[in-house]
This record gives C-alpha cells, structure tokens and sequence, in this order.
C-alpha cells in the first residue's frame, strides 16, 4: 500500500505521464497533417520522429515504474529485464538522435558565420543527418554487446532476485559504453547551444555598430532558439538525475518515495521539451491556439444545449 504522499506523487507523476503524451501526440497529429497537405519538410520529419520516440519512452518510464511499485516480484524476471533494457536502449538512443538533429537543424539554420566550413556544412544538411545516422548505428552497436555483458555478469553475481553489483567497477564501465552514444549526443547540443551564443552575441554587437532602433527579428529567433536549446540541455541533465534515483531507490532501498520522485523528474524532459516546442515554433503555435478556440467553441456548444 502506498501513503497519502507517495499517492499525491504518483497521481502526479501520473498526469505528467499523460500531458506528455497529449503534447508529444499534438506534435504528431500536426505533423502528420501538413504531410497530407503535401507540406512535409525535413523539420516536419523530426518533430515527427521525436514526438514517436517520447511517446514511447514516456511509456517505458511510467509502465516500468508502476511494475516496480506494485509488482517487484515481476522485475526480477529476465524476460521484463531483457525486453525493457533493449526497448530502453533502442528507443532512447533514437530519440536523442532526433533531438540532436532537431538542434543541428536550428543552428544551420539560423546561426550566422562566415567560415567556409559552416558554409558547406549549410549546404549539406541532409549529408549532416546522414552522419548523425551513422552515429547512432555506432552507439547501438556499443550499447547491445555491453548490455549482453550485463546480463551475463548479473546472472553470475546473483542469488534468488535480481541485484546488480553496483559496487564492480566493470558494471559501471558497461554502463557508460551503453549511454556513451547518448553522451555523444548530448555534447553535439552543449555545442550546438555554444556556437548559438557566439551567434546571437555577433549578431548584436553588430546591431549595436549600426545604432539600430529597432528590434531585430534574427535576435529574436536567436533567443527563441537559444531558450529551447538551454531547457532541452537542463531538462536532460534532470531526466539522467531521475533515473539514477528511480534505479538507485528500488535497487538499494526500495523506498517508493524516492522512486516516485525520480519517476517525475525523469518525465520532465520528454514531457515539457514538448511542450517548449510548440510554443517557440510559430506553425505548432497557431495549431494549438486553434484547437484550443475548437474545443472552446464545442464547450460553449455543449453549454448552450444543456441550457
């Protein structure tokens, strides 16, 4: 049974699950509309990709947390070990994929620099994605034989339940090599944001020379997506954090407190990045302002008749 608190969290953790899925499903459904009305871009495929892919690892989170809260005898079975660890795997890592090309995309798109190396690079995007691509078969391929390595190791240092020795330095050098494609990943973003800010701050020094008195419109997308760069590299920085305490919480003490709470905070990223998505892209924003006067007007309507 859980407590007044745990059950405050999990209602919580539960609805935040849910939003994400709403958020990440509205991206989808826009998405998948302007690819009937034949208005598909490279933009439109990885917001497609991503939004599929934190469905799935919204799932994944919550699914596997309440298994952990109310079926632990379950979790040590090796078939939800080895199924949750590859879909884990295979899914996580492509959604990072995505969301490193979704901040390549911007920063080509956006950034302004003379070098003839960021030049070629403009002009070669798809070629860009196709390396990124390649990285991410690279990481899979590192990930699975580590993963195979854990589970052999695990069935070797175990009695009657699954308990990982956390304590083997060889366990937490498989664990590296298994997030070390995301790792890759997450550091193409801090760049990403990086070079961003060189960007943003030429672009206005600039401004400055000029004595312009009027609000450029390149420093406003520059800062709009600055923002969405920085919250995706913080709200990933917190996802890892919960994770880590989920894991650890179930793992050593078993305190569904602290298994609740890093259920929250590992939801964060996949839920409210989606959120921050549509409000800064100005397509996703006008879809939303949309649906939301519809549903508006079905419930004045709905009023109106019960009256």
């Amino acid at each position: 049974m859980l407590t007044v608190a745990e059950g405050i969290l999990l209602c919580f953790a539960t609805s935040e699950s849910v939003l994400g899925v709403l958020g990440n499903g509205f991206i989808l459904h826009a998405n998948c509309i302007n690819c009937l009305r034949k208005k598909f871009s490279t933009a439109g495929f990885i917001f497609t990709g991503l939004a599929i892919c934190r469905i799935c690892v919204i799932c994944i989170i919550i699914s596997d947390g309440y298994i952990k809260l109310f079926s632990p005898d379950m979790v040590a079975s090796d078939v939800h070990i080895t199924v949750t660890a590859y879909l884990w795997m295979i899914i996580h890592h492509t959604s990072m994929w995505f969301a490193t090309s979704l901040n390549l995309f911007y920063l080509l798109k956006i950034a302004n620099f003379s070098h003839y190396i960021f030049f070629c690079l403009k002009r070669r995007i798809n070629t860009i994605f196709i390396f990124i691509l390649g990285c991410l078969f690279i990481s899979w391929s590192t990930a699975f034989p580590q993963i195979v390595q854990i589970f052999n190791g695990n069935g070797q240092h175990r009695n009657t339940s699954w308990q990982f020795y956390l304590c083997k330095s060889k366990f937490i050098v498989n664990h590296i090599l298994v997030y070390l494609g995301v790792l890759f990943f997450f550091m193409v973003a801090i760049i990403a944001c990086f070079l961003l800010i060189i960007s943003l701050w030429r672009h206005n020094r600039k401004m400055q020379l000029h004595v312009s008195r009027f609000k450029s419109l390149n420093t406003e997308v520059h800062v709009k997506v600055l923002k969405v760069l920085i919250s995706f590299i913080i709200l990933l920085i917190l996802h890892f954090v919960g994770i880590l305490i989920e894991t650890l919480s179930f793992l050593r003490s078993r305190n569904k407190l602290l298994l609740i709470l890093g259920l929250i905070i590992s939801c964060m990223y996949p839920c409210c990045h989606s959120f921050i998505l549509i409000l800064a892209n100005s397509q996703l924003k006008k879809a939303s302002l949309k649906a939301l006067k519809q549903l508006n007007c079905h419930k004045k309507d709905k009023d109106v008749r019960v009256t």
